[in-house]
């Protein structure tokens, strides 16, 4: 790869700041029924495909020149879906994920409190080769979960 790995870890978060997090608009489906979201900026491209509403799976892979550089895979889901509504999962995301993001990373570990939930984000490595966790409590009980594990492409 001919661009730092600095570099990479930056583009990254830009990326997840303004497709998903951020609104983005969306790109026509790569597979039937799959969402997608682009980015591109530069050498670097960024292309997120999911599956799913309430439970969901996807992946996220980045190329830069072209050539698949860093990728992503998850597993979302409601666990308790008295307590929770999709949409409700979203807007604590993107609002706990938004506050990640400010600080110039998406792993690490985090954790928010958004009012209506708190966001809890747990990982192991860097963006090199990574795993970890993401899920929202409310009032002590644990609602939504998703796993994600990833890095570098050679």
């Amino acid at each position: 790869m001919d661009v730092s790995f600095e570099r990479l870890e930056s583009f990254i978060v830009e990326a997840k700041a303004v497709t998903y997090v951020g609104d983005g608009e969306k790109s026509p489906s790569s597979r039937p029924k799959s969402v997608d979201l682009r980015y591109a900026a530069g050498e670097f491209a960024y292309h997120d495909t999911y599956f799913g509403d309430a439970d969901f799976v996807g992946e996220e892979v980045v190329t830069f020149r072209g050539q698949p550089v860093w990728a992503m895979n998850y597993y979302g889901r409601i666990l308790e879906p008295a307590l929770i509504t999709p949409a409700e999962v979203g807007k604590i995301l993107k609002e706990g994920l938004t506050a990640m993001y400010r600080e110039g990373r998406f792993l690490g570990g985090f954790e928010h409190d958004t009012g209506s939930g708190v966001y809890v984000d747990t990982s192991e490595g860097d963006a090199r080769a990574f795993g970890g966790k993401e899920w929202i409590t409310r009032e002590g009980v644990t609602v939504y979960q998703l796993v994600y594990h990833g890095g570098l492409i050679r």
